[in-house]
């Protein structure tokens, strides 16, 4: 009896085993049903678009997510569906989504060819624009560079602008494109500069207001938001001119189509209805009439 007891033990515990690469390729929706959880990965310290709330998160991409939570919980009519809000880190991110350790990241970023090889993307929730931060007291020629600004003395040629940009100290986050494109300007141009970076925004504004680096180039709204209650905010001053602009979606499972056609879905029904727009205004202090017109090009028929 005891053998055949051990038998069936063992027995069961190879069914059991036999199920974890079940439930771990199963699609998008058919884990969340199972778990009776949707997990909603955000990054914790990127307001204003996703910030730490207790166990649960705020900000631009949280209540849009939230909603493409309720249009699962009619899709799977399940009304009382688990939301859990899962932070992680910028170096994880992709991984914790193609692993389903998160269903969906809140948090947009861009969607580049080297991260859609591991996951998907919604359609874009927002345009991020590259903007740079400088202290009040920053030489004039390195603020008119930056501005766009080239001196009309003479022709307009590479070492016009170097005699702006060179012999500077420039911060960045780490990791990020906003790098990447940084490097590139500096070899195009020819500019002999220091280039640091950082793991996140504060840092970088932290570095340009003690003196430690002469400009820090983020995305826009993030430097404005950050700005606004910056102690050293008084000496520091965020430059009119957009760099670059890059759009920006929710990470997904890569290989399933019928998740990303619901987060689509719920996502285009919030540009039409003009959901997307109070959010906008809720934590991005208003849109631009540029957006707006975005929000036509994004939204999907």
């Amino acid at each position: 009896m005891n053998v055949q007891r051990i038998k069936a033990t063992h027995l069961l515990l190879v069914g059991l085993l036999a199920m974890v690469p079940a439930l771990a390729d199963a699609n998008t929706l058919d884990r969340v049903r199972t778990s009776n959880t949707f997990t909603l990965g955000y990054l914790p310290d990127l307001a204003p678009f996703s910030v730490q709330a207790g166990d649960k998160a705020s900000g631009y991409a949280i209540e849009l997510c939230q909603k493409i939570a309720d249009s699962v919980k009619v899709e799977l009519g399940l009304p009382d569906l688990q939301v859990r809000y899962q932070p992680v880190s910028l170096d994880d991110a992709m991984t914790a989504v193609s692993t389903g350790k998160i269903d969906i990241l809140c948090t947009p970023s861009p969607p580049t060819l080297a991260r859609r090889k591991q996951v998907s993307y919604s359609v874009p929730i927002y345009t991020a624009g590259l903007s740079v931060v400088v202290r009040q007291e920053a030489p004039e020629a390195l603020i008119n560079v930056l501005n766009g600004k080239v001196a009309r003395t003479g022709p307009t040629w590479r070492a016009t602008v170097n005699h702006g940009l060179s012999d500077q100290t420039y911060a960045t986050t780490a990791g990020g494109i906003t790098e990447t494109w940084i490097r590139q300007q500096m070899r195009l141009l020819g500019v002999v500069a220091n280039l640091v970076t950082v793991k996140n925004t504060e840092a970088g504004v932290n570095l340009v207001a003690e003196g430690k680096a002469d400009a820090f180039f983020a995305e826009r709204i993030m430097l404005s938001n950050l700005l606004a209650t910056h102690p050293s905010a008084a000496k520091l001053v965020l430059l009119d001119r957009v760099f670059e602009y890059s759009p920006t979606a929710m990470a997904l499972d890569r290989d399933d189509e019928n998740f990303r056609l619901l987060v689509d879905t719920a996502l285009s029904e919030m540009y039409r209805s003009g959901e997307i727009e109070q959010a906008c205004n809720t934590y991005l202090g208003g849109i631009s009439d540029m957006a707006k017109k975005l929000f036509k090009v994004y939204a999907v028929p």
